[in-house]
């Protein structure tokens, strides 16, 4: 009965672990902010000034983008969204419900770049629709809208600045927000006392509400807390389960199904876990959908773990590594090269970013460069074409290398190889991802 209890309690942190990781940052994001986004309550924008940088500790940001994001609370009723031309430049608008579920798109791939209207819509909401505007449902009365405006450099930070300011953001008060957990909880058992609480006020998909009954012995599914003084048995299972948990979720980040390629992992799919809700900007399609239930939980969680509010491969395609091509950890102490025969075939632009372990943060360096990428100035290409990337803790000591250098931590490191509106190669084969060769 003990052992049953502790796999229980594991497979609830498992299937719990997105929710309750991804509304302690909505928490985080409304009253403390993060690094370069300052803290904006819910149904407010918070506006990025400047790229994101070592400040900004949150999991695998990305350095690409200026990021705008607004943290909703639909119980008030429904929120217009009025989004600006942006003349042809790549910007995504993407919408995140409680459960991490990527639910509706709107930007440059998915609606175009032109100005429009969206209503943003709390769950069983029978109002109506504006003339013009195009409605976005939410499954949950809580949900994020993940903003992302392409930028050239610092140059270009104005204009950027400027879109930022003509997106409004039109939304009643917002509603009760993220219900607090009950203060008697023992401490290491908060986490199951939120996802009890959060469980209760987001309730997912008729599906996975019916597969929660299982959690009912854990005392999940109670009305109030059962965690302030569990039975003994209970407490003990609740407490195993909870680390084997967490050591499932860390296993499956960087030992999940993802297809292997030259060392990479190929997370292409690894956001693909939303099976109900399908919103404008989405791709309702076999391709783009983990049919099994199981599998999806856990590439949901291990999606959460290293790349949480990453978006569908159709919109930006993400490769990520531990290792070199063979097979050896990366190690901060020696220096490797990336060597690109043709560059990643993309509609919009791509990028390689470099992340600690096992924070997943970006790391501070004596150049400030946290990613390299076909916009990087003065980037220099071999005359057949080909790019070679010199990755270490120390700048190349041939001078015409250093263009090309992306600083490496000390330590054990992870790089991320984004590709914003991937073409066709990406998927099926065309393209290869090379891979990461020490340097002698």
């Amino acid at each position: 009965m003990a052992q049953d209890l502790e796999r229980l309690a594991a497979e609830a942190y498992v299937y719990g672990f997105p929710l309750v990781f991804n509304l302690e940052q909505v928490r985080r994001f409304t009253e403390d902010g993060l690094g370069s986004l300052p803290p904006s309550p819910f149904n407010t924008f918070s506006h990025a000034a400047q790229l994101a940088g070592p400040e900004d500790d949150f999991v695998s940001i990305n350095n690409d983008t200026v990021y705008s994001i607004a943290q909703m609370d639909l119980g008030g009723g429904a929120a217009l969204l009025r989004v600006p031309d942006t003349d042809g430049r790549y910007y995504v608008l993407q919408f995140v419900d409680a459960w991490t579920n990527n639910f509706a798109y709107v930007g440059r791939r998915a609606t175009g770049t032109g100005a429009g209207d969206f209503l943003l819509t709390p769950p069983d909401w029978n109002g109506e629709v504006p003339a013009g505007a195009t409605r976005i449902a939410s499954p949950t009365s809580v949900c994020s809208i993940v903003g992302r405006w392409a930028c050239d450099g610092p140059d270009d930070l104005p204009a950027v600045a400027a879109l930022q300011q003509a997106l409004v953001l039109q939304a009643p008060p917002a509603g009760a927000g993220l219900p607090a957990p009950d203060p008697s909880a023992a401490a290491d058992l908060v986490f199951f006392e939120k996802l009890r609480r959060w469980m209760r006020a987001f309730p997912p998909a008729r599906a996975e509400r019916e597969y929660q009954q299982r959690f009912a012995p854990l005392g999940l599914l109670d009305p109030g807390s059962p965690y302030a003084s569990p039975a003994p048995e209970l407490a003990q299972a609740l407490r195993s389960g909870l680390k084997a948990g967490e050591e499932q979720v860390e296993h499956f980040t960087s030992h999940g199904s993802s297809p292997e390629q030259n060392g990479w992992k190929l997370t292409y799919h690894a956001f693909d876990y939303n099976l109900d809700h399908f919103g404008p900007g989405t791709v309702d399609d076999p391709q783009w959908i983990i049919q099994d239930r199981a599998e999806a939980r856990a590439v949901r969680a291990a999606a959460a773990r290293a790349g949480l509010w990453g978006n569908h491969g159709y919109e930006a395609a993400y490769a990520m590594t531990w290792n070199d091509g063979s097979g050896q950890a990366l190690d901060g102490r020696r220096a490797y090269t990336l060597r690109f025969d043709v560059p990643p075939p993309v509609g919009a632009f791509w990028s390689v970013t470099m992340y600690d372990l096992p924070g997943y943060f970006l790391v501070a360096n004596p150049i400030d460069r946290y990613s390299i990428g076909d916009r990087t100035p003065g980037l220099r290409y071999a005359d057949d074409g080909s790019l070679t990337i010199h990755l270490g803790p120390d700048a190349p000591a041939d001078p015409s290398q250093r263009a090309n250098w992306l600083p490496t931590p000390a330590g054990p490191f992870r790089p991320i190889l984004r590709m914003y509106q991937p073409q066709a190669a990406v998927f099926d084969g065309t393209f290869a991802v090379p891979p990461l060769t020490p340097e002698l």
